[in-house]
């Protein structure tokens, strides 16, 4: 079983190094996702608004790339055993697809109030699904007891150098796409903080005047809390619209370290810039996207008069939105 040493730094050079390593493997078997610009906000920011389309993802969600990454450093008898998983949903899609893919047995502890389009689709992956409280800090000590206990591998949302370097391939890709135009910001979604991590490690590396914008719900925001705090902190969360990004950060997870050297402006989102960013994404752009990418572009109004004049990259993280929760939102 493939595990990080936590005695030895996980730096962002060295995340960088493993993004570009992995990204040609994923693109075996992950599409590149566009990097679009989109016109509205663009005008309405008076800067360049390049999207990265994670939206567009298999799986409908950037998580995609964490998963495979990770799932492809096991051997197929640590497969077929089975892995074990915690996910408010799009992560285990993400293991879902690996595992169809690669082959092998997966089971999902998610929270009980998990969005129900999200456990259909997990459902259809084959996936064993075991619903279990509401937070992610309760879920993730659960299932890696339970993969311990099993001798089975768990696979962390966010908290593993395998998954954070995966998720850095969509800044490998963002890199590729601007084929030699420069980048002056970029703003990405944060919970447990994985793809911010991934992200600017690589852009950073390339870019290292780049300003990277840390976006979470003013609900529920915890490793803008546990930064704040300097150390990892329990926060009560409320609910929200970026339900990709709730919940607890995992006691001694790397990314914490990572989210406090590389994130150089938190912007914490209230719910009702959320909703107006999911609208406007939808009636200019006639693309849907969830909560948590919706709040990505809501920070960049919040943010609106420094960004103004300047090329910006918003990570658009995932688009799998339930129809209740969009008749919900644009209402």
């Amino acid at each position: 079983m493939t595990e990080y040493d936590h005695s030895r730094p996980l730096t962002a050079q060295t995340v960088a190094e493993r993004a570009h390593a992995v990204a040609p493997r994923l693109r075996e078997h992950l599409p590149v996702t566009p990097l679009s610009r989109f016109a509205a906000f663009s005008e309405e920011l008076g800067a360049e608004v390049l999207v990265k389309c994670e939206h567009q993802q298999r799986t409908g969600s950037f998580k995609a790339r964490g998963s495979m990454a990770k799932i492809l450093t096991l051997t197929d008898e640590q497969r077929q055993r089975g892995v074990v998983t915690a996910s408010t949903g799009n992560h285990a899609l993400g293991v879902g697809n690996a595992l169809a893919s690669l082959g092998g047995h997966g089971i999902v502890y998610l929270p009980e109030n998990a969005s129900p389009s999200k456990v259909a689709a997990l459902r259809r992956f084959g996936l064993e699904l075991r619903a279990e409280g509401t937070d992610s800090g309760i879920l993730e000590p659960k299932a890696r007891a339970y993969a311990a206990e099993h001798d089975l591998t768990y696979v962390s949302p966010y908290n593993d150098p395998d998954i954070i370097a995966g998720q850095g391939t969509a800044g490998v890709e963002i890199i590729d796409q601007l084929a030699g135009e420069s980048l002056d910001a970029v703003v990405v979604a944060v919970g447990g903080g994985g793809l911010v991590s991934g992200v600017a490690a690589v852009l950073k590396q390339h870019f290292p005047e780049l300003t990277v914008y840390g976006a979470s719900p003013a609900q529920d925001a915890a490793m803008a809390a546990s930064v704040a705090a300097g150390q990892i902190v329990q926060v009560e969360g409320h609910d929200t619209l970026s339900d990709g990004t709730a919940g607890s950060v995992e006691p001694g997870s790397v990314t914490f370290e990572l989210c406090r050297d590389l994130v150089d402006d938190w912007v914490l989102v209230p719910e009702d810039e959320i909703r107006a960013a999911l609208r406007t994404v939808i009636d200019t752009e006639h693309q849907l996207i969830e909560g948590s990418a919706a709040m990505a572009f809501a920070a960049t109004r919040v943010r609106r008069a420094e960004l103004a004049g300047k090329r910006v990259a918003v990570v658009s993280c995932g688009g799998n939105i339930s129809s209740s929760t969009l008749v919900a939102a644009l209402s």
